[in-house]
């Protein structure tokens, strides 16, 4: 069966929201991001774009390239919220979603067209989600993920764009090798040595050229270019989680040991999710009283995959939970509602020392394994 895949993605979503909250911001030149020099812009407004500015850039070369653009600190827990908003939106309508990042959907439609048409529903529920949330949003209807993507790509600033299959090639064929997903700055350069800028070029190269240039990646991106993509969308789920518990040999009642198990396993969880490139919205904590009576309490937070933020939730959370005074046996912590993205210390901390630490650190774990390294606060329980 030919799949129905819609793929919805939030246009400049910080930057919208921005506006949401303060209109006068709207037809603006507005960054989102680190303050500080040493800061990273994390988004901009299409008005940026046209001077240069675009994301990843150091904060203070998008000074130098649009010194009358609005400079904003991010606020991530406000982002998160909207971005809620949105996926409760999705999920009261959609038969499977799956929520890729904090700002964008895959839909899965297929079989949907014998009772619906999928363009004409894919309109209605962009129109209720801009009518909900008040944010812009754009949309790519095609039959998989790669072919979606692309056609979101083109279709915005807010705007809709259907392939239809038979018109797959000749959508793809004029556009830049860089539209397609897995090709990246290097990958590009290389392709370009090759004499490849456009689809069209690479889709007609041999198969085993690409794979003698960049290995099986180089194959996958060759069957992208022929708008070929078997992957699923993968239903987007609460449980979707990572979770780690530790019983204690005999029963305790002593909090300070409790809390340093509990943020050992924290740090354990927090460069899972760095090196898996995803972040947490909610964090659950879980205790087993010597009775076997067991009980946890959530608490969402803004999207992130760092350990002080993660430790400092579950610690706030223990100690809403453990009210009981009695002997506990087991002690467990559980992070859900996981998105994928890059993983930022925080999109708009001014702290580059800080990020670069994560990133030694977790270095230094992916080489050594992961019990090489640990805070002093967690080495007695690792």
């Amino acid at each position: 069966m030919e799949r129905t895949i819609l793929h919805l993605d939030l246009d400049t979503f910080f930057v919208s929201v921005e506006r949401l909250i303060n209109p006068v911001l709207e037809g603006k030149p507005v960054v989102v991001g680190g303050m500080s020099d040493r800061g990273v812009v994390s988004t901009c407004s299409y008005e940026a774009r046209h001077f240069g500015v675009h994301s990843a850039m150091p904060m203070r070369t998008a000074k130098q390239l649009c010194p009358q653009a609005i400079f904003i600190r991010g606020d991530m827990d406000l982002y998160s919220r909207y971005s809620r908003l949105v996926t409760e939106i999705i999920a009261d309508s959609a038969p499977v979603y799956e929520k890729m990042s904090i700002d964008e959907h895959y839909l899965d439609l297929t079989g949907m067209d014998r009772f619906h048409d999928c363009c004409l529903w894919s309109h209605e529920l962009r129109q209720r989600i801009m009518r909900e949330s008040g944010l812009p949003i754009s949309f790519g209807l095609s039959e998989n993920k790669t072919v979606s993507k692309i056609a979101t790509g083109q279709a915005k600033p807010n705007g809709e764009l259907h392939i239809l299959t038979p018109y797959i090639n000749s959508f793809l064929d004029p556009l830049s090798v860089q539209k397609i997903p897995m090709v990246g700055a290097k990958t590009y350069a290389l392709l370009r040595s090759m004499g490849v800028e456009k689809i069209g070029t690479l889709r007609r190269l041999p198969p085993v050229a690409m794979e003698q240039a960049l290995g099986k990646p180089g194959l996958d991106i060759w069957k992208k270019a022929n708008g070929h993509d078997a992957s699923p969308v993968v239903p987007y789920q609460e449980q979707k989680s990572m979770s780690k518990e530790r019983t204690f040999e005999q029963d305790t009642i002593d909090v300070a040991a409790i809390k340093q198990w509990l943020s050992a396993m924290v740090e354990s969880l927090g460069f899972d999710l760095r090196t898996q490139r995803k972040m947490a919205g909610c964090v659950t904590v879980k205790i087993r009283y010597s009775n076997f009576d067991t009980h946890d309490m959530q608490q969402r937070i803004p999207y992130t995959a760092f350990d002080h933020v993660l430790q400092r939730t579950a610690m706030a959370v223990f100690d809403k939970l453990y009210n009981r005074r009695m002997m506990i046996r087991l002690v467990g912590v559980r992070l859900s509602e996981l998105v994928s993205g890059t993983p930022q210390l925080d999109l708009f901390d001014d702290n580059a020392e800080l990020t670069q630490l994560y990133s030694a650190m977790d270095k230094i774990r992916q080489r050594f394994g992961k019990q090489s390294l640990a805070r002093a606060s967690t080495i007695c329980a690792c």
